[in-house]
């Protein structure tokens, strides 16, 4: 055990987290998410929220402050520019943890899907709530 470190962050996932560097992603995923299919490297979290594991993540990892947009959710197909109440949430915990807080952006469900490929991380969450995926840059700790 660790004091200060939300107990959700295994060894696995801290270890993960501090192997990543400036500008590598990092997907929380839903339990729909097709995981193994586009993550390179996959860690579960079942049982879980995707919300409890992005603030878990967001005390501990700073968002990058050199892309516009170092937070990205996946579009609901069919009608992008709903916002599905756990993406509110996301929203809601982004702006009360991360440390440099920003308004989430979003990707059609392919192009996000394309982007998980590309990531250093997917942590598969035991979130039942659709749209339950988050994508977040890693950014550096200054001086």
């Amino acid at each position: 055990m660790l004091r200060g470190i939300n107990p959700l962050l295994s060894p696995d996932l801290l270890h993960a987290l501090r192997a990543m560097g400036h500008g590598d992603d990092i997907v929380i995923a839903d339990a729909n998410f097709p995981a193994q299919s586009n993550g390179r490297r996959v860690l579960r979290l079942d049982g879980i929220t995707a919300t409890a594991a992005l603030e878990a993540v967001l005390q501990v990892m700073p968002l990058d402050t050199f892309v516009p947009d170092p937070v990205l959710t996946m579009q609901v197909v069919g009608n992008p520019s709903d916002i599905p109440p756990v993406v509110a949430e996301f929203q809601k915990i982004v702006d009360d943890v991360a440390d440099n807080p920003v308004k989430i952006a979003s990707l059609e469900r392919h192009a996000f899907y394309e982007r998980a490929r590309g990531a250093f991380l997917v942590v598969q969450t035991g979130e039942t709530r659709l749209y339950g995926n988050i994508l977040l840059k890693k950014g550096v700790i200054g001086s």
